[in-house]
């Protein structure tokens, strides 16, 4: 409980200290009282309304490269969040995700259906998600676990705090990401335990994802893709990650042993799902988000504005397949010749 003060000093020392800029030492003097008594009659004032603080709008959304992002890749929405420089990528993605949070939030609506994979990205939006009670909603994990030491990047973690946050129910899909081989994995997937969730997977009315690379994805990371199977997903043609699965420049799930040992959604049930938006942060991921617009495998897209400038750096015969893409004659190292040509780099 607040102590009790005169009107006067508690006025006074608000117009000494927020109108004619005095430091606290000084004001205490005028007044004689304590600094520390100083502290809880400005705290009085704007407890009373005698102080009232207001900050100008702050515009953290590039209109500008949102709809540019829109025009050239046909996306559905396009949230661009203005970032600042030299900071630490970490905190680079946690402040994206602070304004990008209220936007995942507007789009869960009372009696979804929502599919969530892991990734960096949306594990710092889903953390900054504010409380919002979303009647009947229903969170299903997209892939299996990436190993036995669950972490809040996993999709698992993602999607359980997602459902936190509305109150809403989560299915879990309880199976390892990756299982030895093709057999096992069809063995596994025919389990009722698991084909119940699949089949909830392609129900869904929105979808949240992350999109990798494969030198930037929580598999690197993990230690899950060795350089040998770098390089054999290369030659395969491959340039991005979508719940553990990699596709090439035309959006296209490459054909490798990885396709026959993941649990997660199929790239068809994504496309059918109305609403897909991935979050992202980051210039490195250009190439496998416009491969995945083209691929219809994402139609919405959340991305700091350095992102967003880099993709629209890229080549325009990168386009969104709704956009009448030019798909003859392009390979995927051309595509890379072509871009890091621009960019002053050399292809690898």
């Amino acid at each position: 409980m607040s102590e009790s003060y005169t009107h006067d000093p508690v006025h006074l020392a608000a117009k000494l200290y927020y109108v004619d800029n005095l430091p606290q030492t000084d004001i205490a003097k005028f007044i004689n009282v304590s600094q520390a008594k100083i502290s809880r009659l400005l705290a009085e004032a704007r407890q009373r309304g005698i102080v009232q603080i207001t900050v100008a709008e702050y515009e953290f959304r590039n209109r500008d490269l949102e709809k540019a992002l829109q025009d050239r890749f046909g996306l559905l929405s396009a949230y661009v969040i203005r970032s600042s420089s030299n900071i630490a990528p970490e905190d680079f993605r946690r402040m994206v995700a602070h304004f990008a949070a209220p936007l995942v939030a507007s789009l869960l609506q009372p009696g979804m259906t929502v599919a969530v994979s892991g990734g960096r990205t949306l594990k710092e939006i889903v953390q900054s998600l504010p409380e919002v009670r979303c009647k009947d909603i229903t969170v299903v994990q997209t892939m299996g676990s990436i190993d036995s030491h669950i972490g809040p990047v996993d999709a698992l973690e993602v999607a359980r705090t997602i459902a936190r946050h509305c109150g809403g129910s989560f299915i879990t899909l309880n199976t390892p990401a990756f299982l030895p081989d093709k057999k096992t994995r069809e063995s596994f997937t025919a389990l009722s335990q698991i084909d119940s969730v699949r089949q909830r997977m392609s129900k869904a009315d929105l979808a949240l994802i992350g999109v990798g690379t494969l030198s930037n994805s929580v598999f690197v990371e993990r230690g899950m893709l060795p350089e040998k199977e770098v390089h054999t997903l290369q030659d395969l043609g491959a340039v991005g990650e979508i719940c553990g699965r990699f596709f090439d420049i035309h959006g296209q799930e490459c054909q490798s042993l990885w396709r026959d040992r993941v649990v997660s959604i199929e790239f068809e049930q994504l496309r059918r799902i109305p609403q897909v938006v991935a979050a992202v942060v980051g210039s490195d991921r250009a190439l496998a988000i416009a491969a995945a617009i083209k691929g219809n495998l994402l139609k919405s897209l959340i991305i700091d504005d350095v992102g967003a400038k880099t993709l629209l750096e890229l080549p325009e015969n990168i386009q969104a397949s709704n956009n009448k893409a030019n798909n003859s004659g392009i390979t995927t190292r051309a595509i890379k010749n072509n871009y890091v040509k621009k960019k002053g780099q050399s292809a690898t």
